[in-house]
């Protein structure tokens, strides 16, 4: 049985990997002829823990390839899987260029009947749009039918979210077609919901909307924390003990980022409204998460005025640890922002100052750990929680900064060891320490 997995992005590859590793024959093909002859060689070009060894593994053993060749791609391949991105649009719209020009031609490459499996996350009805497409492409005698297979992984865990998923989703009109993808995901033992395409599509969008509002919601209760004294940790920790609301996205900070909340969130909103449907708590979500990320910045002015001049730290660039994608990240946001007032940034990320160079360049200084990055700083933001950042001795921030005032928009440190450290330390949802009285008061 032959596997093509078309896109060999975070999701194309995690998945083409990922089959490999129980015994399929996988084919992998992009355009990106630098990108092929790098995973040719067993090198990943993503920061993913545990995928560049299983990578090689796969490799070795001769069950994964890599070609940008179409028509070695598509030869005798039963299921193609495509992973292409769908990049937003400028009215928040998902763009499908990138997939229908995927589906055209494997459309025109195929000579034997097969399925087309959309990993890509798309609108409601694109699976059916995709279908006509095919129609107009494939071959006389050949049939190609459509399935829909959004991903639910998370970036920094993608290997364990696949051999560990709650849940596989596999939408069809074609209620064979779809046994048929569900057969193939047998070895993974993992729990399959068949539904109609349409509604396959839906709970791809549903289920990141519903995280985003959880942690909309949190930063909202965490900023009343700030008005009232009230500490969101306890708050969180109270509410996450009820079954129903369980304990997950309920930790307060300076909002999502990365490659889906943000693009799904909008994407499903503008969907909504092609429906004639004004979502309202979509929008709170949306308007929520653009307001929590400039919140430490706000604080920062609040205590300090003008930033211009000051040596700035920003600690984590990354969306989330574990990654090196700095879409829509917090962090990068902050750093255009400090470089917008003329402070001197400084940054540490163990895996994303890369993508950060590529982005801003010399305008930042690089550094290769917090030490250096602290170093003669003025004021320091942490925007990720990296495990290098976690366990910092906080003791070293008094030692290395020219002041210790820190923005916490992770919070990463306990109230108590901050105080005992003599740091003047902020953070979301509790209690500012050894700081001007004002920044308790900022009104949101």
């Amino acid at each position: 049985m032959k596997i093509t997995v078309v896109g060999t992005g975070y999701v194309g590859l995690v998945t083409g990997v990922s089959f490999a590793e129980v015994g399929y024959d996988v084919f992998c093909y992009d355009l990106d002829e630098n990108k092929i002859n790098m995973l040719s060689k067993g090198k990943c070009p993503i920061y993913e823990p545990g995928l560049e060894e299983m990578l090689q593994k796969n490799l070795s053993a001769g069950r994964i390839s890599f070609t940008g060749d179409p028509a070695e791609a598509y030869m005798e391949s039963e299921f193609i899987f495509i992973a292409v991105g769908t990049p937003e649009n400028p009215d928040g719209s998902a763009n499908l260029a990138f997939l229908e020009e995927a589906v055209e031609e494997a459309g025109r490459h195929l000579s034997d009947d097969a399925i087309i499996v959309i990993k890509s996350t798309v609108p409601v009805g694109t699976s059916e749009r995709m279908a006509a497409l095919l129609g107009q492409t494939v071959s006389e005698g050949v049939e190609v039918k459509v399935v829909s297979n959004p991903e639910f992984l998370r970036e920094g865990s993608g290997i364990l979210d696949t051999f560990h998923a709650d849940r596989i989703v596999i939408g069809a009109a074609d209620q064979e077609a779809g046994s048929e993808v569900a057969r193939l995901y047998g070895p993974f033992k993992v729990p399959v919901l068949q539904t109609d395409a349409r509604s396959a599509e839906l709970i791809k969008y549903a289920s990141n909307v519903f995280l985003a509002t959880k942690i909309s919601f949190i930063n909202e209760v965490a900023n009343l924390c700030e008005l009232t004294g009230a500490n969101i940790e306890d708050v969180a920790r109270g509410m996450g003990m009820d079954q129903r609301i369980g304990s997950q996205f309920l930790k307060a900070g300076v909002g999502y980022g990365g490659s889906c909340f943000p693009k799904d969130t909008k994407a499903l909103a503008t969907q909504a409204g092609n429906y004639g449907y004004d979502f309202k708590i979509l929008q709170s979500v949306i308007e929520v998460n653009s307001r929590q990320k400039q919140q430490l910045l706000t604080k920062a002015r609040a205590l300090l005025g003008s930033l211009e001049g000051k040596r700035a730290a920003v600690l984590g660039l990354a969306f989330k640890p574990h990654t090196d994608d700095i879409r829509e990240a917090p962090g990068i946001e902050l750093v255009g922002q400090l470089l917008a007032e003329q402070a001197d940034v400084s940054v540490y990320d163990p895996a994303a100052a890369v993508n950060a160079r590529e982005r801003f360049g010399d305008r930042l200084y690089y550094a290769s750990g917090i030490d250096s990055a602290i170093k003669g700083a003025d004021l320091a933001f942490i925007m990720t929680e990296w495990p290098q950042i976690v366990h910092y001795e906080l003791k070293n921030f008094k030692l290395f900064m020219r002041t210790p005032l820190i923005f916490d928009g992770r919070n990463c440190y306990g109230l108590e060891e901050a105080e005992r450290e003599g740091l003047m330390y902020v953070s979301v949802g509790r209690k500012a320490v050894s700081v001007k009285a004002q920044i308790d008061r900022l009104e949101f």
